[in-house]
């Protein structure tokens, strides 16, 4: 799991022109993602890096401990325990590792684990990248979502707690529906690349899907609320398809 840079980031297939898309405001859910011109089905829209990602925690020994690749056989040599896939993603990484291995990181892995929580992992990366000058302060603004619960202000305000005790001992939006028309996929890394599920038309907006779509509306908002923070508002959900 992992947070963009920007949707718009610059990848190496602007070589043939800007993605055929734009970011503009929408009447139901803030911002959205047009297309700019017709589309065809199975065209690829965008890739982007992330700009921040991390290891589930049952997987920091199968995948590359920077991009995510699936570890192939033994793989090369790991810094400090963890794999890195190429002399790149070991540079890459570098700066926030060596922050990341000064601090003693026990008490907010046993919160994370109790508790089967994977984005604090991120947040914890990001900062490391912050102050080891790799990623600008500014970045951890988008660690702030537009609306939050109560119940998950209270479980953010512990995770900040640790990583700021933490730190402190070291001495240192697409819009949601379940009628997509496009979809997001990850292939050898966490490289994102967005992809059209059908033919869509100049002007339409690019809807993407959370969760499997054969769910109940019951079973699809639960998932949705528990694990996202919102209740979707699709056409779908509304008619309690």
């Amino acid at each position: 799991m992992f947070l963009r840079r920007r949707l718009l980031s610059t990848t190496a297939a602007a070589a043939r022109g800007p993605p055929p898309i734009r970011v503009d405001v929408t009447e139901s859910a803030g911002r959205g993602v047009f297309a700019t011109r017709p589309v065809s089905a199975g065209e690829l829209l965008h890739s982007a890096q992330p700009l921040v990602c991390h290891p589930s925690p049952s997987l920091l020994h199968e995948v590359c401990y920077s991009c995510l690749r699936r570890k192939p056989g033994e793989g090369r040599a790991s810094s400090g325990g963890y794999h890195f896939c190429s002399d790149a993603c070991r540079e890459n990484a570098k700066g926030s590792h060596d922050v990341e291995k000064n601090a003693d990181w026990s008490s907010f892995d046993d919160h994370c684990s109790s508790r089967r929580l994977k984005y604090p992992y991120m947040a914890k990366r990001l900062a490391c990248m912050v102050i080891s000058g790799a990623a600008n302060a500014d970045s951890l603004n988008i660690l702030q979502p537009a609306r939050l619960h109560q119940g998950t202000l209270i479980e953010m305000e512990e995770e900040f707690e640790l990583l700021e005790s933490t730190f402190k001992k070291a001495g240192f939006q697409e819009e949601v529906t379940t009628y997509p028309n496009t979809h997001i996929v990850w292939l050898e890394n966490a490289d994102a690349k967005l992809k059209a599920l059908r033919d869509i038309e100049e002007g339409e907006e690019l809807h993407i899907c959370y969760i499997d779509t054969s769910m109940d509306v019951n079973a699809r908002q639960k998932i949705l609320a528990d694990g996202f923070g919102f209740e979707c508002h699709c056409l779908r959900c509304l008619s309690g398809d």
